[in-house]
């Protein structure tokens, strides 16, 4: 199918209505602990796509679109949208916050290892890294949103709710940005241990002996483990193992607040920073999570709204930096042999020995981001997208399920991630993480936002059509979540009946891939170098023949030929206009004038013939 983001947007929207709003008023979730993931997950349906595409902005209720008030009809008019929107944010920041400032529980998200194990009270209350970058992006959204939507209040009560709902929302981002500091990590191990071993293994495509691969793994890493060691002072509990330059490291988000992580030293008002339980090692789940949400402090809208105060500057910079260089370890590591790249040995091993194609998907998000930061090359661009088509065959996303196909696991139920350090205050815990599809339409929209290489463009294009048809068929199709997510036997009905639940986790998944194809809609098309000298040509000989035409034009000449002339030199001139941009065109409306042109001389001839 083609991707359409705003009309897609809009069905989506108009099914969240249903599903969020009963009696007028947002409704947060499913019934058990609250979850702030899935809350905020649930509001950045909506408030995400109105804060990034203007054409979809709920800000400014005399700008808001006809079908944009068609869609949300079930909400109110234009003006009643916005307040709603202000009341379901207000109500999120009480239900997520305490005595002691924001709080970040993952809630039902979280399940215990052990079969028939429950999670304790403490661990449903545990914050994770996806509420910390979620809770970013949703604080990011709100200021940004109410920066314009209270230029116009005149309600003393809600210009003083807004008022109240903009201070509870720079907390909040100011705890959520200081907690995933104290989540990142270093991982410094020998080369000869397991952790080593596997490393040197996975980056080993060519059988070189294992000394020289150190030796050369050292060397390119040494620049990143410098910086580190010398710049990376806020959180992180310790690098004093990177001195040792023989040893091995690996960088990157843990599943949360890490052991031993030192509270950030910052004016804001934060609260109570919560003791860290995290094993000391990155997760590349985590990982990608963490970069998305970092990459949204210092995106175009928050730079130009100025949504961040001098502290919160402070703060973004040291995150920053560890986006930065996490993106360079980690490309690095996947590109690490020019002859062949260890990410296209898939599927990719973890140093902690797991396999799986959706590391090698998250490896190639890493990577994604890191050629985005960098402007790569078209040699990197065609090598990954080759890596994005093979993950799509073995996920099945582009193929048909085999009976007992053992790639059904990564949809359902998923790759299940164990959190070592939760076992200390309950039994240990997991993470479960469904959306491979989603991630894999994400980051191929990515890539051909970034191509500009016409082969490599189309086939990212006919990529994520496919893909798109793959989440499209998974919507719900009856009841509460109709026409969201996810209903997996849309699919696969091989696999016999499963009950649908609504998931905000993939919906939102999906509203983020949408915002990301609008961006590459949005852009020039690529331009053609042959066909810019097949446009140069033609509007050459077009040129040349209007000339000659205009030179038989007597001055008595028909009024209708003189138009049609006046009329081809206005598209020439058109054309010559957009023959950089848009070659294509150029090359269309020169060949209507040719045409044109060529109507003239033989209805000319025919009439000397006649005579």
């Amino acid at each position: 199918m083609r991707i359409q983001p705003r009309q897609q947007l809009l069905e989506i929207w108009q099914a969240i209505g249903r599903a969020s709003f009963s009696d007028k008023a947002w409704e947060f979730g499913a019934e058990g602990d609250p979850s702030s993931v899935s809350d905020a997950e649930q509001l950045l349906c909506i408030l995400y796509p109105a804060t990034e595409l203007p054409s979809l902005r709920l800000d400014v209720p005399d700008e808001t679109a006809e079908d944009v008030l068609s869609h949300l009809r079930g909400l109110g008019d234009s003006v009643e949208i916005p307040r709603k929107l202000v009341h379901a944010l207000t109500d999120f920041m009480a239900r997520h916050s305490d005595e002691g400032g924001a709080t970040f529980p993952a809630g039902r998200y979280l399940t215990a290892v052990e079969p028939g194990a429950q999670p304790t009270h403490a661990q449903y209350k545990l914050g994770v890294v996806d509420a910390y970058s979620l809770s970013i992006t949703l604080s990011l959204a709100t200021l940004g949103f109410l920066k314009i939507f209270t230029r116009n209040i005149r309600r003393a009560d809600l210009r003083e709710m807004a008022t109240k709902l903009e201070e509870a929302t720079n907390v909040r981002l100011s705890a959520a940005m200081a907690a995933l500091l104290r989540c990142f990590t270093v991982s410094v191990f020998e080369a000869d241990s397991d952790q080593g071993r596997t490393l040197c293994s996975m980056v080993n495509q060519t059988g070189a002996p294992d000394r020289l691969i150190v030796q050369q793994l050292q060397r390119r890493l040494r620049p990143l483990r410098a910086t580190i060691r010398d710049y990376f002072t806020i959180g992180l509990a310790g690098t004093g193992d990177l001195e040792n330059e023989n040893l091995l490291f690996e960088c990157g988000w843990s599943w949360g607040v890490v052991e031993d992580a030192p509270p950030i030293d910052t004016s804001e008002p934060i609260g109570v920073q919560p003791e860290g339980l995290a094993q000391p090692a990155p997760y590349l789940y985590f990982t990608v999570v963490a970069l998305d949400g970092i990459a949204d402090l210092f995106s175009e809208r928050t730079l130009t709204l100025g949504l961040l105060n001098e502290e919160q500057q402070r703060l973004a910079q040291a995150l920053r930096l560890r986006w930065e260089l996490t993106q360079q370890y980690w490309s690095a590591i996947a590109r690490f042999d020019d002859e062949a790249w260890p990410l296209e040995d898939i599927p990719w091993r973890t140093t902690d020995q797991q396999e799986s194609a959706y590391f090698s998907l998250l490896v190639a998000s890493i990577l994604v981001q890191d050629l985005v930061r960098r402007k790569a090359t078209d040699d990197d661009l065609t090598r990954t997208v080759a890596v994005m088509e093979e993950l799509a065959l073995r996920s099945r996303t582009t193929r048909r399920m085999a009976v007992n196909d053992g790639a059904l696991r990564l949809h359902v139920p998923g790759v299940e991630l164990t959190l070592l350090g939760s076992e200390r205050i309950g039994p240990l815990l997991r993470w479960s993480v469904s959306d491979f599809s989603a991630q894999l339409l994400k980051r191929s929209l990515q890539l051909s936002g970034l191509s500009r290489n016409i082969g490599s463009h189309d086939r990212l294009v006919r990529l994520s059509e496919k893909i798109m048809d793959h989440l499209w068929a998974r919507r719900i199709g009856t009841g509460t979540g109709e026409k969201l997510w996810d209903d997996i036997t849309g699919v696969y009905p091989e696999i016999g009946e499963r009950p649908s639940t609504l998931s905000w986790n993939l919906t939102e998944r999906v509203v983020e891939c949408l915002v990301a194809a609008s961006g590459v809609v949005g852009q020039t098309p690529i331009r053609s170098v042959r066909l810019i000298e097949v446009a140069t040509d033609l509007l050459s000989e077009a040129d040349h023949l209007l000339d000659m035409e205009l030179m038989q034009l007597s001055s008595g000449g028909f009024s209708s030929v003189r138009s049609t002339l006046q009329q081809a030199e206005v598209q020439l001139q058109r054309a010559r206009r957009i023959v950089r941009d848009r070659p294509g065109t150029a090359c269309a409306l020169a060949l209507q004038v040719l045409a044109t042109l060529d109507e003239l001389v033989t209805a000319r001839r025919a009439a000397a013939w006649r005579g």
